[in-house]
């Protein structure tokens, strides 16, 4: 056996190529020589044992996790990795019988060392598989801090010029001049550290288009810059709420801010800040904004600054502050009367009550805002001043 090392290790490599496909179809020039190397460290560490007169060890495949690592870059299955070790060990126990046909007086000796064999195919592959499993954690928590590190570059106006993270953009389908968004979800953050990630794994999910596109867990937060094809805002919109709305059924709540589309790296900054206040308007209702479909009075008031909240006249904010803590019926009656372009009686068919129940509420706002709602003017401060202080409330 110990003379045949060098063929056994060859054949068991040519008997991979034939059963396995994945390892056939690698573009890797090295791939062959790597794994004819590996199949003869197996043969030597069986043989090894056999001379120590022991049963082999971990310690006997010191080598297999740099393997491992190697079927991990090459997108290997782990599936495949594992059966490549036993079509290696079978080719070896072929070959101990063919030793047997050679030399009939071996025949008692091969039939010791079978136990021995299935030992080392036992511990080899299980060796294997942690090794591999290893090595994918590893590939992963390394792309985890990759992707991290390209979406810090981005957020700061700075176009990546490492090549690894370049190489990554161009992965994602993202390049210098194209369209995209930006969009970030947050949800209602779990006690346990366990229920968080797996709030966030499922979130950056819903937030992925498969194949393009960058996503990142940050901080409390997830961030996903999209690439958009001309005119397939709506595609990302609908596909994107459609995988928000799947995830109550997980327990997971989220909103999600989208940006309006912009053009190239340099712009996502701002596509961030819009996505942001985009977020902000939901006021932690679950669900996906989008900046392109917010009117601009909820763009102004969810830009406003301190001093347009000291604007707010004080019988309005006390009036606002009073509704909201008792239920908000008048303000809900307010913002449906403006809805129904100040048509009292439609506003009534809405909320489901008596048109004379609108028209009261509608007196009494005026008496205690002191602002004729029947007037355009008026109505347009009172309802500012309202969304205002609901959102500083919210």
């Amino acid at each position: 056996m110990r003379t045949r090392i060098e063929e056994i290790a060859a054949d068991a490599t040519v008997s991979i190529w034939e059963q396995i496909d994945s390892y056939g179809a690698s573009a890797d020039g090295n791939l062959q020589a790597e794994v004819q190397t590996h199949c003869h460290q197996v043969v030597s560490a069986f043989l090894g044992s056999l001379d120590s007169r022991r049963d082999p060890t971990r310690a006997d495949f010191p080598w297999t996790g740099r393997h491992a690592m190697r079927r991990v870059d090459l997108g290997i299955p782990l599936p495949d990795f594992t059966k490549a070790f036993r079509v290696g060990q079978i080719t070896m126990w072929d070959r101990v019988l063919d030793v047997v046909e050679d030399h009939p007086q071996t025949k008692d000796s091969a039939l010791s060392i079978a136990g021995q064999l299935m030992r080392t195919i036992e511990v080899g592959s299980s060796a294997a598989a942690e090794a591999y499993l290893e090595a994918q954690q590893f590939t992963l928590a390394d792309q985890t801090r990759l992707a991290r590190d390209l979406l810090d570059d981005l957020l700061e106006g700075r176009p990546p010029t490492v090549a690894r993270r370049l190489e990554m953009l161009a992965d994602v389908g993202i390049a210098e001049g194209q369209q995209l968004v930006v969009a970030v979800g947050s949800y209602a953050v779990p006690d346990d550290e366990t229920g968080t990630r797996a709030g966030h794994a499922m979130l950056r999910t819903a937030l992925n288009n498969p194949g393009r596109g960058l996503t990142v867990a940050r901080h409390d937060e997830v961030v996903a810059v999209l690439p958009v094809d001309v005119g397939g805002e709506e595609k990302v919109l609908a596909r994107m709420r459609a995988s928000v709305a799947s995830l109550a059924g997980h327990g997971v709540f989220p909103c999600v801010g989208v940006s309006s589309v912009r053009t190239g790296l340099t712009d996502v900054p701002d596509a961030y800040e819009e996505a942001c206040l985009a977020r902000r308007s939901l006021r932690g209702r679950t669900g996906v904004q989008s900046l392109s479909t917010m009117s601009t009075l909820d763009y102004l008031v969810q830009t406003h600054d301190r001093t347009a909240r000291r604007l707010v006249r004080p019988e309005v904010r006390a009036f606002v502050q009073e509704d909201l803590a008792a239920g908000g019926t008048f303000v809900a009656t307010l913002r449906q009367y403006v809805a129904c372009d100040l048509n009292a009686k439609l506003a009534a068919l809405q909320l489901h009550v008596h048109a004379n129940t609108v028209y009261y509420r509608l007196e009494r706002i005026s008496e205690r805002t002191g602002c004729d709602v029947r007037r355009v003017e008026s109505i347009i401060d009172l309802l500012i001043a309202v969304s205002i202080i609901s959102g500083s409330r919210d």
